[in-house]
């Protein structure tokens, strides 16, 4: 299924252009509808009426500063969207914290493009863990832009996690619009060094994709306990231009406290990350 929608996060982070314009570059190349969502950073179960009622109260004046950041970058958005040629945008207010304005609006989507969490930046109403949130919380893929670097496109070499799980299946699945104008594709499997046989379902994710005109190869890795930082690697071998995975296949608990993919890659990634959960 083609991408008719795409939503992206704007804000005035010092990596919001780099991913407005990755996510113009898809919007154009699928002549997709791009929505620009910025929020203002109060939840809309603090106040129903939101700006009307904080109007009134001895925090107006900050409630102002919000609205005005996020207008700021609403600005942003249309000039990259504009200069981008994006034939048909929106900038979209929403009267909400980042975490439930985006999930909202994601409903109404096909594709969500947020930024990796950068450490180093201070931005007002900024949620450190906005990406972590959001891919627990959305019914649509996400896709992460790094912010060590900016992506003109992603039209490149493409690597697929496959571990045979639903959370990969609906990731790649989601991933067939960009795949198909991919090249090459890898799908990598890591299995126990003492298997002597691919697994199956690899081979019928390759059959699969074949379908859509998709030629993907498969690369088997034996098996170890980090695959998080194997699966990088790899990727910056094959010099990746997007890497499609299912997103936290494991409880959070379990990623956050004893490690996994999901987490290593949310804070280590160089190269476009599409995820699913």
């Amino acid at each position: 299924m083609p991408y008719k929608t795409i939503l992206v996060h704007a804000d005035l982070s010092p990596h919001a252009a780099a991913r407005i314009r990755l996510a113009a570059a898809i919007a154009l190349a699928e002549d997709a509808h791009l929505v620009g969502a910025a929020m203002t950073g109060i939840s809309r179960f603090v106040y129903p009426n939101n700006a009307s009622d904080l109007a009134r109260t001895v925090i107006a004046g900050h409630v102002e500063a919000l609205y005005e950041h996020a207008s700021q970058a609403l600005a942003q958005f249309e000039s990259v969207a504009r200069s981008c040629g994006v034939r048909s945008f929106e900038p979209r207010l929403v009267a909400d914290d980042p975490e439930g304005g985006l999930v909202q609006l994601s409903r109404f989507c096909d594709l969500l493009v947020l930024s990796q969490t950068d450490p180093a930046s201070n931005v007002t109403g900024a949620v450190r863990d906005l990406p972590e949130y959001v891919i627990l919380n959305v019914a649509r893929p996400v896709l992460l832009v790094p912010y060590s670097r900016e992506y003109a496109d992603i039209h490149g070499p493409a690597l697929i996690a496959w571990d045979g799980s639903h959370e990969a299946s609906r990731a790649v699945s989601s991933a067939l619009p960009l795949l198909m104008r991919a090249s090459p594709v890898v799908v990598t499997h890591f299995e126990p060094e003492e298997a002597d046989q691919p697994d199956p379902q690899s081979l019928e994710l390759l059959a699969w994709l074949g379908r859509f005109g998709i030629k993907a190869t498969l690369l088997v890795r034996p098996g170890g306990i980090d695959h998080g930082n194997a699966l990088l690697a790899l990727a910056t071998e094959r010099k990746a231009g997007l890497v499609v995975m299912g997103g936290y296949g494991h409880t959070r608990f379990r990623e956050l406290f004893l490690g996994g993919v999901t987490h290593t890659m949310l804070r280590r990634m160089t190269m476009p990350v599409l995820m699913s959960h």
